[in-house]
């Protein structure tokens, strides 16, 4: 059995910002892959550093099983369920990669999620369609990284016969895609103890209202001490915490708002997650920007809450806008110059990932796989793939 590359030799491996950060925060492994617990997710998403560790911690077959007893059902799912699930579970890479775009998608986006999965149109989403997800990840895997697929083995060799999901299970030495199929705490999640669950459209737009709400309120919790608000200085620290910006200009922006806010009101957790959301909503925010500045002018606080409230269909607070003008606004004449506050604002929401090319790009290698009865598996793949990148993106999470 290969063993997987220490942390210490990732400097000599070509990884994406996302790999090598799964593989950062991943605290425990199970057949020698790497997962993730939903304490390890939450703090990859919050945090710069994980939690010191002498080792990964190696998992037997009794404590995986044992995740069952502590993973509650879809239907009592809640935005506590990965703070209280703590180190009571496990969360795969491609798992990880689709928990974050959640985190960056917009309400109206939750919908067309639902229907990417939703395979045979019934309203209803099975762990089979589900587990779709993971062959095209895993796919994707093996032509970017060059890995063996199924003709790689030998042929006279005494695996056990594969199912067609297995078979697109990849052996990478780094530890994050393996050949072997374990119950997640997402599968057990969505699909319960068996895996002979289903979930309809409000299961999974719970879910996902979820996760995102439990992360900004993991985020608010952090500055506000126990309080109900943050101070509007906190509100600059969250929103600029992930950006590329240097440290003299990320000074320049704090000290700017220290210059402006004369009397502190707070910020609440309501008018941090309507400003969450409305940055969600960034593409169609730009999109609106763009039909208001056709002569690439500033805009006015009265322009930008009216682009906000087309866009997530709520209006921000008349105190949250003065805040970000106050943070963004460089020259203090109440107009704010869009295109700058929303390329930063995008390294917010994506949390600071920057990374070309497009990981969901059509796989040649997979129509070998495909079984001869079905070849529209093929067209339906390629027409799948161009879906989800542009979920998962829509222009801005991979650049």
């Amino acid at each position: 059995m290969r063993e997987h590359r220490d942390d210490t030799d990732l400097e000599n491996v070509k990884l994406t910002a996302r790999e090598r950060r799964f593989i950062k925060f991943a605290s425990v492994e199970y057949e020698n892959q790497l997962y993730m617990t939903p304490q390890d997710f939450l703090e990859s998403v919050v945090e710069q550093e994980p939690r010191p560790r002498l080792k990964r911690r190696v998992l037997s077959a009794e404590e995986v099983e044992k995740y069952k007893d502590y993973t509650p059902a879809i239907k009592k799912g809640s935005s506590h369920l990965f703070r209280n699930l703590r180190d009571k579970g496990i969360v795969s890479y491609t798992e990880y990669l689709f928990l974050l775009s959640v985190l960056t998608k917009p309400k109206s986006g939750f919908r067309i999620a639902f229907n990417m999965f939703d395979t045979d149109g019934n309203q209803r989403v099975d762990k089979a369609e589900f587990l779709v997800m993971e062959r095209i990840f895993s796919g994707a895997w093996k032509e970017k990284h060059g890995e063996q697929t199924l003709d790689d083995y030998d042929s006279d060799s005494n695996e056990k016969e594969e199912t067609a999901i297995e078979r697109d299970y990849v052996d990478d030495v780094e530890g994050l895609q393996r050949r072997h199929m374990v119950p997640t705490t997402l599968q057990l999640h969505l699909f319960g103890k068996r895996g002979t669950g289903v979930i309809t459209y409000d299961h999974f737009y719970r879910f996902m209202d979820n996760l995102q709400t439990e992360v900004l309120e993991l985020e608010f919790n952090e500055f506000s001490k126990g309080q109900s608000f943050i101070t509007e200085l906190d509100f600059a620290k969250i929103l600029l915490r992930y950006t590329y910006l240097a440290t003299d200009e990320y000074d320049v922006f704090l000290e700017r708002l220290l210059q402006r806010v004369k009397d502190e009101k707070g910020i609440s957790f309501n008018d941090f997650r309507d400003f969450c959301h409305f940055l969600n909503n960034l593409d169609d925010f730009t999109i609106a920007m763009r039909m208001y500045t056709l002569a690439d002018r500033s805009i006015s606080k009265d322009e930008f809450a009216r682009a906000a409230k087309i866009c997530t269909g709520y209006s921000l607070s008349e105190h949250l806008i003065d805040t970000v003008f106050a943070i963004f606004d460089a020259d203090g004449d109440g107009l704010l110059h869009y295109k700058e506050f929303i390329a930063i604002m995008k390294d917010r929401l994506h949390r600071g990932f920057r990374v070309s090319g497009r990981f969901f790009d059509y796989n040649e290698a997979l129509d070998a796989y495909d079984d001869p009865e079905y070849p529209m598996f093929q067209a339906w793949r390629h027409s799948l793939c161009r879906q989800l990148d542009y979920y998962i993106d829509s222009d801005a999470l991979w650049h």
